[in-house]
């Protein structure tokens, strides 16, 4: 949480910047999101987690919320996209740092092993929520979900859906399979079809680093080892986000989405 001493209108322009580190998060209990939309996400999903908006406007166009009006030169200086776009919200984090799962984990969860591209998880965090799966598995060396890159490429989603990101997958892993979630590996050396995610309307779904893919240990205790048919000859293998994207839509297939 951010220094409750510290009012919305007296935080020094440093203390904003920080936030673009995960030193700076952790410290201030707080993350940035950049854009109306993105801002418009988190309000549909989670309201309560806005602590401030700021803009170069006068006028908020989140009056619900305490606002404070900083210059082009002080947004610059806080907003890491290219192009800002006048608003950024500061927003609570959650608690992702947790080795136990939520009460209600739901009935379709991914587990991200290893995956390291802020873009990439952004884009497989926005995907997740966009086809409706409950929540996230990600282990400490994969990227931060709430860093710059990566909030910009999930637009918002971010609090859409649970996250956990612990040393202690396997552990949350096994515990989901016990009661009743079968492990789905994305594998290239896979001999499930895709149709098993048809047939599920329960399961863990597991995607591996960009260049490794998943570890041996993982595939093994796998349920099923899902192989995406591709042209082998003209690509080895699908970006991680695209392989989640089909994959998740697939699964969308079997009436779990109205």
């Amino acid at each position: 949480m951010p220094n409750d001493k510290m009012t919305q209108t007296t935080k020094p322009i440093k203390w904003y910047v920080k936030l673009a580190t995960r030193k700076g998060r952790q410290e201030a209990g707080a993350f940035l999101v950049e854009g109306s939309r993105a801002i418009g996400q988190i309000i549909a999903s989670r309201p309560e987690a806005i602590i401030e908006v700021l803009t170069t406007d006068e006028v908020t166009p989140h009056p619900d919320y305490p606002h404070r009006q900083i210059t082009e030169r002080q947004l610059r200086s806080i907003a890491t996209t290219q192009t800002p776009q006048g608003i950024i919200a500061v927003v609570r984090l959650p608690e992702i740092y947790d080795d136990r799962l939520p009460e209600n984990p739901g009935d379709r969860i991914l587990l991200l092993e290893d995956v390291q591209d802020p873009g990439n998880v952004g884009t497989i965090i926005r995907t997740a929520a966009a086809f409706d799966f409950s929540g996230i598995i990600m282990t400490e060396n994969g990227a931060d979900p709430f860093s710059p890159k990566c909030v910009q490429a999930s637009a918002g989603t971010t609090l859409s859906l649970w996250l956990r990101r612990t040393s202690r997958y396997r552990e949350l892993t096994q515990a989901l399979r016990q009661d009743g979630r079968p492990l789905i590996a994305t594998d290239l050396t896979g001999d499930a079809k895709p149709d098993i995610l048809r047939h599920h309307k329960r399961f863990i779904l597991a995607l591996g680093n960009e260049a490794a893919g998943l570890t041996p240990a993982l595939c093994a205790a796998a349920d099923y080892r899902l192989r995406l048919p591709t042209a082998a000859r003209k690509a080895q293998s699908l970006n991680v986000a695209a392989a989640a994207a089909i994959c998740m839509y697939l699964s969308a297939q079997n009436g779990t989405m109205a």
